[in-house]
């Protein structure tokens, strides 16, 4: 699940402007590319022509890509001038993108990234490896650069397999490292059997679709997922033939028939920033996709204000289960309401 991303926003991009003021120089010719920006990013200062922007996220890749930006879910194999690097939160995921970028790029790389995503630190650990330029401290964040062979970071790039238990991970995919205790309390509350078409919203590397599957009667399984990262560990995950894997936005996603049952653990932050709207999202999505008697089964942290969206899409909501940490969802009769 896609759930904190590092931003270069406005204010940030005017840090961007700073560093071209006080010593950053880009390369006259030659592609840029930018790893993980979201969408809203100011990228206005770089050439757009030859500017490749590396987003493995749905809605953010789809934004540039609808811009006119060139767009990859993952870095090509090709040689860069020049890279930008937009922090996410997840800092093995940031090691990686840095190797990656550092690699990948024959001039400056750049890292720029919010103060609450952890640039400070990041910044601390590039200077023991490299020669920094100066760093530009500016709206509650701040940009550095650097050249360097891109071996200094090697050891930066995952090694091995990530797993949990028999599941395959990856660095900065939610709960990468363990399963997350709301989706554990979640597969347990579930009923035996959805229904024949179910669709798990969010569905991350797969803990929950992997639980449905023990449904014989499940005939089929759409799993959303946003970042194509987490979809491609769920592929490896879920070898069934029931399963449908789609790249795509929960709150958009449209299936071709209404469905017996959706489940999720919808996502509840903007970077570190709670935001309850995503989850409302996810709620709505829900409602849109399930047929008049379909169910929505949802896990949510106790303190997040659903309550007022799931009354208002469905004619029946119920707190089955759960406990101080996590509520457990059962919504019933959804709501046709024009978006």
């Amino acid at each position: 699940m896609h759930d904190g991303k590092g931003r270069l926003t406005a204010p940030a991009s005017i840090r961007l402007h700073l560093a071209l003021e006080s010593g950053l120089t880009l390369p006259l010719q030659g592609p840029i590319a930018v790893f993980h920006p979201v969408a809203g990013t100011d990228l206005s200062m770089l050439p757009k022509d030859r500017v490749t922007v590396i987003q493995p996220v749905f809605p953010d890749h789809a934004a540039f890509s609808q811009a006119g930006y060139a767009a990859e879910t993952s870095a090509p194999e090709s040689r860069f001038a020049a890279a930008l690097v937009c922090l996410p939160r997840a800092k093995d995921r940031a090691r990686q993108l840095i190797a990656e970028a550092a690699g990948l790029t024959d001039g400056p790389v750049i890292v720029d990234g919010a103060k609450t995503d952890g640039v400070d630190s990041i910044l601390r650990e590039v200077r023991k490896r490299v020669e920094v330029g100066e760093a530009i401290s500016k709206a509650h964040g701040k940009l550095f650069w650097f050249e360097a062979p891109g071996d200094v970071f090697a050891n930066w790039l995952p090694t091995g397999d990530w797993t949990v238990g028999r599941f395959k991970t990856a660095p900065g995919v939610f709960s990468a490292d363990g399963v997350d205790p709301a989706s554990e309390a979640l597969a347990q509350a579930l009923p035996a059997h959805l229904g024949a078409h179910v669709a798990d919203l969010g569905g991350g590397w797969g803990y929950l679709s992997d639980h449905l599957l023990q449904d014989g009667k499940l005939k089929t399984l759409d799993l959303v997922e946003a970042d194509r990262i987490a979809l491609d560990c769920a592929r490896a995950n879920l070898d069934d033939p029931r399963v449908r894997f789609h790249w795509a936005d929960a709150w958009t996603w449209t299936p071709e028939a209404k469905l017996d049952a959706v489940v999720m653990n919808p996502p509840f932050h903007t970077a570190r920033a709670a935001d309850p709207e995503l989850g409302r999202d996810f709620i709505r999505a829900a409602a849109r996709i399930l047929h008049t008697g379909g169910r929505l089964w949802m896990v949510a942290n106790r303190h997040l204000p659903y309550e007022s969206v799931l009354k208002e899409r469905f004619g029946k909501v119920e707190d089955v289960g759960g406990d101080s940490r996590f509520k457990i969802v059962c919504a019933q009769r959804p709501l046709r309401i024009a978006r």
